[in-house]
């Protein structure tokens, strides 16, 4: 049985997390990622089987868990994925839209916190230690993340919650599909023991043979193995590798090795909203924040886009090359402002709006040219102002006066 076979079983259900008092490593996994995002535009094939895949001779990208019942999973061959599933619907792939959604997620991942280790399209470490304070526990963050990856992007993902690398990717295989499973520091032993010895990382199928050669065929039973029997018979490295993990021991921590290409911020409105000054006065939030989010860069962009997203989930983008870089939220409000109103959208329900600035470089080494009559100090330092007093108070303490509004019913959620 292979290793994917092994692990992809429905884990415990997702119900009250357990104590996750230092789980800050989450791993985040979408469901069947490009047949998802396939049924989004497709809504008439929820809750049958679908195949991503091309023609005869190539392979299943990925399947739906109404098709993954017959047998079918990602890597086989087309032609025997039909064979087990003749009434499945066959969906050619679409890699510029999964792109898109990849990003959408991974952009919900950066909202949460910087330390981001993307592992594929639909996949990622987050080490949300720095987010506790501000957004809640770890199960809490992990479930504010799947609420919106659901809501923003239409599809679902599964959260494992612990305090290593190794058990959270594992945590949030087990509870797939759409689940969250959080392994307690205390309870990391009993959960990895009673799993099967291809669970651990780096035991392929000739180590799984050498590994059952030796008697030894759940993770418990090579923990209690001595490491140096382990070392003569896999080799040093791989003999202590494996003994430790079998502990839950993994030094490895989150590693963002992504830089920034881009900057921005978007929210979903708690309902669809067809009221232009609504939608103006959202644009000049996500202006703000995402102009303090360069200015802590050390960033400007040149590149202004806005995405909207339609309540039937369509979604445009359109930007606008600046004649210099910015980090000025003023710039960014009046630039994407003007986008947003050559679409002539006065009436249409929306119910997303986000702002993205692109082509970034260092601010200090971005080129300004004054105009004629403007002062040398101006709206960027009022800005900085405002960094220092959020800084020093905290986030809103300094905000425009059209956003201080209490009785705001409609827009996004808090």
């Amino acid at each position: 049985m292979s290793r994917s076979q092994q692990l992809d079983r429905p884990g415990p259900p997702s119900g009250p997390p357990g104590d996750d008092a230092g789980c800050t490593v989450l791993h985040i996994d979408m469901d069947a990622f490009y047949a998802s995002v396939e049924l989004i535009s497709r809504p008439e094939l929820k809750g049958t089987p679908v195949i991503v895949g091309g023609g005869s001779r190539s392979v299943v990208l990925s399947a739906t868990y109404e098709a993954r019942r017959f047998g079918i999973h990602s890597a086989m061959p087309m032609t025997r994925a039909r064979r087990l599933c003749p009434q499945a619907t066959v969906v050619e792939p679409s890699h510029s839209r999964y792109s898109q959604v990849s990003a959408g997620v991974m952009e919900i991942f950066r909202s949460v916190t910087p330390l981001v280790e993307p592992l594929s399209l639909d996949e990622a470490f987050l080490d949300v230690a720095g987010a506790v304070r501000r957004l809640g526990r770890p199960s809490e963050i992990g479930q504010l993340i799947r609420d919106r990856v659901a809501d923003e992007q239409g599809i679902t993902c599964s959260v494992g919650v612990a305090t290593t690398k190794f058990v959270a990717k594992l945590a949030s295989t087990r509870s797939k599909p759409d689940g969250m499973l959080v392994v307690p520091a205390s309870g990391v032993v009993a959960f990895l023991h009673p799993l099967p010895v291809g669970a651990l990382w780096g035991v392929g199928e000739k180590t799984e043979k050498e590994l059952t050669r030796l008697g030894l065929h759940t993770v418990g039973d090579i923990a209690h193995t001595p490491r140096s029997t382990l070392v003569r018979a896999l080799g040093q490295a791989s003999g202590a590798h494996l003994h430790a993990l079998s502990w839950g021991r993994d030094e490895r921590r989150v590693v963002a090795h992504e830089p920034d290409k881009s900057i921005g911020a978007e929210e979903t409105f708690s309902r669809d909203v067809d009221d232009p000054d609504v939608v103006r006065r959202e644009l000049l939030r996500l202006a703000e924040r995402t102009a303090a989010r360069l200015r802590t860069a050390g960033l400007a962009g040149r590149t202004v886009s806005v995405k909207i997203r339609f309540a039937d989930f369509t979604t445009i983008t359109r930007a606008r090359t600046l004649s210099e870089p910015t980090d000025v939220a003023a710039v960014l409000y009046a630039t994407a402002r003007q986008l947003y109103e050559a679409l002539g959208l006065d009436r249409a329900r929306l119910r997303l709006v986000g702002i993205r600035v692109e082509g970034l470089v260092e601010s200090e080494s971005a080129p300004h040219q004054l105009l004629l009559g403007e002062r040398a100090q101006g709206r960027r330092e009022v800005e900085q102002a405002a960094d220092r007093a959020a800084r020093r108070f905290g986030d809103g303490t300094v905000r425009p006066a059209s956003l201080v509004d209490p009785d705001r019913s409609t827009g996004p959620p808090e």
